[in-house]
């Protein structure tokens, strides 16, 4: 799987975060992550990107920097149960006003310099994210 996502900062030093819902379940549950998901079949990166922010957040974003991809494989009693690539950027907000979708539970702004207070509340993958992002 391709995932793509956007580490958004705002002109206050703050990161958006975004929480899926319990019921939602998943690799990414109960942990805060950057807003994003997976990239469809003949979609630009740029485009996913952007896509899944908005469907996310209602946020229209403008990509700044890639940032270098990563990847995580998740195995279990022998066999991969998950792969993912993951593809981001930096980015900043263009245009529209935070509403979480109903896949999101929650989505709040971060002040850069709080990140290493909720370090144990990221998921592990975001963390990874946030060291490429020079966040942390």
């Amino acid at each position: 799987m391709v995932a793509v996502g956007a580490v958004i900062k705002d002109d206050s030093d703050r990161v958006l975060l975004v929480k899926h819902r319990p019921e939602r379940g998943g690799f990414w549950q109960g942990k805060w992550i950057c807003p994003g998901g997976k990239l469809e079949l003949g979609e630009r990166i740029e485009d996913g990107i952007k896509r899944e922010v908005k469907e996310e957040t209602n946020l229209e974003i403008r990509l700044t920097t890639p940032l270098v991809p990563f990847e995580r494989i998740v195995e279990s009693e022998g066999q991969t149960k998950l792969h993912v690539i993951y593809i981001d950027y930096l980015a900043e907000i263009s245009n529209g006003d935070l509403k979480p979708d109903s896949d999101i539970g929650e989505a709040r702004w971060v002040p850069r310099k709080e990140i290493p207070s909720i370090w144990e509340d990221l998921h592990e993958d975001t963390r990874k994210l946030f060291q490429i992002a020079n966040i942390v």
